[in-house]
């Protein structure tokens, strides 16, 4: 997905700007709700969505490089081991399909880590031509690092937001995952398991309820 220009503002949506005299909606503190606001104006709610989620990812993006968040693994690395983690040992197919990336692109991603020391790779016992993809304990080292370190900057970032707005975030996030995993990871043709919607799954429920943001 492309990345926005850097001169869009973060909060900035076409739809959201008054006409020509018309009156704008006083600004909200961080975290505040303003669904109010939004609902007081003629707004396509889907174009509100799309340019967000577009941002978002340049500020996904934005978040890698102005932090140490990534300083031990980078964010396919760290989400490579997560799911390993989740969803337990996997040949490179589950592994590919739970992640949505071809066997290829997967099987240069395992080889690279596994020259790095992250994860291990043993021949299947029911399958020799198969190899069974694990973390190691280094790899789970730098996992827990990483995710103790993003867990820090997203404190930080959104510590002026309430609970309840927090909790809302990460049920929304939850949702939209989930829903993307439905219809770009479920169905087609069956692969070892876990599933791919299965795995997905997986990931997304080892966040906690006492957990917090991962």
């Amino acid at each position: 997905m492309p990345i926005l220009e850097s001169s869009m503002v973060a909060t900035e949506s076409p739809r959201l700007r008054p006409d020509a005299g018309e009156t704008r909606p006083a600004a909200t503190k961080p975290g505040a709700d303003v669904g109010a606001d939004i609902d007081a104006v003629d707004v396509d709610v889907v174009d509100v969505i799309e340019v967000a989620s577009a941002v978002l990812v340049r500020n996904f993006e934005l978040l890698r490089r102005r932090t140490t968040m990534y300083a031990d693994l980078d964010r396919a690395e760290y989400l490579l081991l997560r799911t390993l983690d989740a969803v337990g040992p996997s040949d490179i197919g589950g592994l590919a399909a739970a992640l949505g990336l071809d066997p290829s692109t997967a099987g240069r991603q395992v080889a690279v880590m596994a020259a790095k020391g992250l994860i291990g790779r043993t021949p299947s016992a029911t399958d020799r031509r198969r190899s069974i993809i694990s973390p190691t304990e280094a790899g789970l080292a730098k996992m827990n690092t990483t995710r103790a370190q993003r867990r820090v900057a997203t404190e930080e970032l959104l510590a002026d937001w309430e609970q309840g707005d927090l909790r809302t975030l990460g049920e929304m996030f939850t949702r939209y995952n989930r829903t993307v995993a439905k219809h770009y990871l479920g169905g087609g043709e069956p692969t070892p398991p876990p599933s791919p919607a299965a795995a997905a799954e997986a990931l997304l429920s080892s966040a906690g309820p006492s957990a917090g943001p991962r």
